[in-house]
This record gives C-alpha cells, sequence and structure tokens, in this order.
C-alpha cells in the first residue's frame, strides 16, 4: 500500500468516527474517506488505464474531491486538480501538457471540449452510493512514482505540471509531523484551492495524523459577509494561508484571541510575510505561535521555517523566512554584494525535489541542473543568509526590473513602503514604453486606516519624505496610486502581473 495511504487507512481503523472535514453544515468521517475512496480505485481501476498515467480530478474543495484523490492514489495514478473556476483555454493547456487517461468530474460542467474520457458527477455519485468494494493495493502509486502533479499559473506561457512523488510528500509530511505537531486534536484550517500546493499543508500532514480540516471554501472567501461569519465561528487550532489571506480578515475587528482563544498557530506561505502584518497578528493574538514558512512548488510546498517572535520584529526591518530543512542542501548561485551582504538565488537540492515537469524537458532542463551527482532546483528567488543559516528573502529574478541603469528588486521597495507608519499594503510595478523599457515605477498603497482620509497631494510629499530618510533615490516610486485593496489571485496572494497588465494596458 502506498506509504501515505498506509498512515489514513491506519487513522480510519482506529478512529473511524473521527471528523476528517468540516465545512460549514458538512462533515465527514475518517472511515467514509477511506470506504469512499475504496469505491472510486476500484471503479478507476476497472477502466485498465495505462499504467501510471496521470487523472485530472476537476472541482472545488468539497469533501468528493478529497475522496477522487485518494481513489486515483490507491488505484496507482497520480492526480491532477484542476479548479473548477478555471477558463477553457487553461483546461485545454493542461489536458494536452499532461495527457491525462481519464477526468474525475465533481462538478455542473459538462462539456470541457477535450478528447480525453470524463466520468461524469452523477455517474461518481453512482459509484458512491453502490456497495463497497475491493481494490488492488498493490498497484497504488509507488515511493518514486507521482503522487500529485500541479499546474503553474501559466501566466507568461503554457502552464507546466510540477511532479510530486510519495517520496517528495513523504519527507514533507515528516517535517511538519517534527516542526507543528498536528495531531487527532489539531482543527487545521483548509482555504486555499486543492489546485494550490499550499493546501496540501493542511491537507496530508492534518488526514495522516488524525486532524480536522476545517474548511473555508472560494464561495465563503469571496463573499465578506459570509466569511466573516465563518472566521469568527472557526473551531480552528492551526491557521494556514496566505500573508495577503490574512490580512484581508484582519477587517473583522473581532478576529482576535478573545474571540478564537482555540487558535493559537498561524502558519504563513506563498509569499512574503511583512513586518507589518506579523506585528498586527501577534497584537490580535499575543499568546499564540507565529511560523514564517518559504518553498516553491518543486520543493513539495515549504522548506524553511522559523517562529516570528516579538525579538525577531526588534531585530529584522524585513523578516527571515527561516532556516532550510536539516536533510536538505543549498548554494547561492550568481552572488552579488549588496549593502555589505551576499545575495543570490537560492537552489536547492534533497529529497524534495520534484523530478521537474511533466513531458516537459526543456523547461526541466533549465531549472534542474545535476551538481557533483545531485540534482539542485533554481528557485528564482534571490536570498541572503546569515552566519547561522538563517536565510533572508531578497526579491524574485523575475520581478528585478533595470531603469536608468540601476537594478531595483520591487519586492524590496515594497518592503520599504510597508515598513512605513502610512502604508498598509504595496505592490510596485513597471511602466514600460515604447521600446520595452522601464520608464517609471507605479506603487499601488493601501493606507492604514488613519490616513485613508488624507489628502492625497500632501501623503505623496509625506511617503516620500519618509522614504528618502533610507532609500535611494532611484528606489523611490515615480507615482502613487492610493487605492482601497490591492487584486487577490485565486490563489490567494497579491496578482502583481494583473497589475502590470493594468498599469501596460
Amino acid at each position: 500500500m502506498n506509504s501515505i495511504i498506509d498512515k489514513i487507512t491506519r487513522i480510519a481503523q482506529q478512529y473511524p468516527d473521527q471528523i476528517c472535514y468540516h465545512n460549514g453544515n458538512v462533515s465527514a468521517t475518517y472511515q467514509q474517506l477511506d470506504q469512499q475512496s475504496d469505491k472510486i480505485a476500484s471503479f478507476i481501476q476497472a477502466k485498465n488505464l495505462p499504467q501510471k498515467s496521470p487523472i485530472i480530478v476537476f472541482g472545488g474543495q468539497q469533501f468528493e474531491m478529497l475522496v477522487l484523490f485518494l481513489g486515483a492514489i490507491k488505484a496507482g495514478h497520480a492526480y491532477i486538480p484542476v479548479d473548477d473556476a478555471s477558463d477553457p483555454q487553461r483546461i485545454h493547456q493542461i489536458n494536452s501538457v499532461a495527457q491525462p487517461t481519464l477526468v474525475l468530474n465533481w462538478s455542473d460542467k459538462i462539456d470541457f471540449g477535450i478528447d480525453t474520457p470524463i466520468a461524469s458527477q452523477d455517474q461518481l455519485k453512482e459509484v458512491l452510493s453502490a456497495e463497497h468494494q475491493d481494490y488492488d493495493a498493490t498497484k497504488s502509486v509507488g515511493p518514486d512514482d507521482n503522487f500529485y502533479i500541479i499546474f503553474t499559473s501559466g501566466t507568461t506561457g503554457t502552464p507546466k505540471g510540477v511532479q510530486i512523488s510519495t517520496n517528495n510528500l513523504l519527507d514533507f509530511v515528516n517535517w511538519v509531523d517534527q516542526t507543528y505537531h498536528y495531531n487527532h486534536e489539531t482543527k487545521v484550517m483548509l482555504q486555499a484551492p486543492f489546485s494550490f500546493d499550499l493546501s496540501v499543508f493542511s491537507i496530508y500532514p492534518g488526514l495522516t495524523n488524525g486532524s480536522t480540516l476545517e474548511v473555508l471554501d472560494k464561495q465563503t472567501a469571496k463573499n465578506l459577509p459570509l466569511l466573516q461569519k465563518a472566521i469568527l465561528n472557526s473551531q480552528a487550532t492551526t491557521w494556514i494561508s496566505t500573508p495577503s489571506f490574512f490580512e484581508m480578515c484582519l477587517f473583522f475587528r473581532e478576529f482576535n484571541a478573545e474571540t478564537l482563544p482555540q487558535l493559537q498557530k498561524f502558519i504563513f506561505c506563498g509569499e512574503e510575510l511583512t513586518h507589518v502584518t506579523a506585528e498586527k497578528l501577534l497584537k490580535r493574538f499575543p499568546n499564540a505561535q507565529l511560523y514564517n514558512t518559504y518553498g516553491p512548488t518543486e520543493n513539495t510546498v515549504a522548506i524553511t521555517s522559523i517562529q516570528i517572535t516579538p525579538e525577531n520584529l526588534a531585530n529584522f526591518d524585513r523578516l527571515p523566512i527561516g532556516y532550510l530543512k536539516e536533510n536538505m542542501e543549498h548554494r547561492l548561485a550568481n552572488v552579488e554584494v549588496k549593502d555589505g551582504e551576499k545575495v543570490g538565488e537560492l537552489i536547492v537540492s534533497g529529497p524534495d525535489v520534484s523530478k521537474g515537469y511533466l513531458n516537459n524537458p526543456v523547461q526541466t532542463n533549465k531549472a534542474f541542473e545535476i551538481i557533483d551527482g545531485k540534482v539542485f532546483y533554481h528557485t528564482g528567488d534571490m536570498v541572503s543568509e546569515d552566519p547561522d543559516g538563517l536565510l533572508f528573502y531578497k526579491g524574485r529574478t523575475d520581478f528585478q526590473i533595470k531603469m536608468h541603469g540601476y537594478r531595483i528588486e520591487l519586492e524590496e521597495v515594497d518592503s520599504l513602503l510597508t515598513n512605513l507608519a502610512e502604508v498598509k499594503q504595496s505592490c510596485t510595478v513597471p511602466l514600460y514604453n515604447k521600446k520595452k523599457q522601464v520608464n517609471k515605477i507605479i506603487a499601488h498603497v493601501v493606507l492604514d486606516d488613519k490616513y485613508k482620509h488624507a489628502e492625497p497631494k500632501e501623503l505623496n510629499k509625506q511617503i516620500k519624505a519618509e522614504l528618502q530618510k533610507n532609500t535611494m533615490d532611484y528606489m523611490i516610486p515615480n507615482v502613487f496610486k492610493f487605492v482601497d485593496q490591492l487584486p487577490i489571485s485565486k490563489n490567494g496572494k497579491i496578482d502583481r502581473k494583473a497589475l502590470i497588465g493594468e498599469v501596460n494596458a
């Protein structure tokens, strides 16, 4: 039996009535998860699909999606989670690249416009309502076989399918066990779409330890009154999200330790945690544990961690992303000395590094390099490192621009802005001229509540004057646009690429 499945099956046998999934009025037990995924596995195996061929699982954040994921693994097929909000072009792109042999469709969508066989929701409901069916566990996904394949956003071209094996996932789960200590009393928030690998931070460490997944689905997340009710009534003990999603929840005044005394642990991943956000959290939840993590999809969710304490806040203007997992190696490539410290692209090797992109050898060879007989992944993230091995994020290589001969890291400008009292959030983007050269830097700023009614021209002068105290002139944005909120992508991150498109339309 697959090692991850084995852990979940043991929980189902020992605690059959333990709740594994809770979303509003919907709850399901570990026994239901185990038995229903058995039925799906039997259904898939009866189709005699090509061995180890991937399967698309299409839907939202329903309990049945987890059933379909595990059913695919039990049957011997990696699953590809595709969100039911995806546009037709994305579905066609993923289908073309992945060449799946089946689509398990848990949605009302009927016409996908692809030739791949599709098992409809009605058909799957019949399978789940039938008598229990056994499956051949010897054919389950093996240790080095793909467990899941998550496709990147594809905003700059054809999406890439990141292959994550059972061993990759197991290494991540073991690290989470040692670092965050999930158990059968843990109620872990699951907010990220299943097509975003941040969801894995909740799903598999949770299910392999008998935890309850407290689901905040996207229908709730995009409706502020519903979200407020769900957040303030949540039983979650562990919060997992991007910092941007947490910032959105700060609009709710009762979102604090007094209302939610059981919420004791916060884990952030997916984008940079700012000093301002961390300060607000520890003010609202003074006794909570706050962790900052970092990791590309190609490294199985997260590879660093550090607890952010008041001491950290006092010592660092830009918060560290943590210490690398002990069983990983790392190097800095293309190192430059900036402000007296060495900054370079982080490249990493270890048991959680993906084998590459599905059916895409060109992009795989670009991103993965063999050094001294080991596979290293080029993260595209710039970092610095202190003598103790603590890593600090310094921006994306693809969010670096050149203007008037100066190299500027947009995320560094954002970091400087969010350290100001006037600024709650910031997202800085380049404005290009007809020669495709950067002509100006535009900063989109969400003001702190105290400054929302201030006169814009005076604010502009005030912010520039504040920046000039500790910022090179060439890094100060040319234009400040004061906005009520920043665009958030489907994955809960600030959508910088959308703003770049808007500014340069």
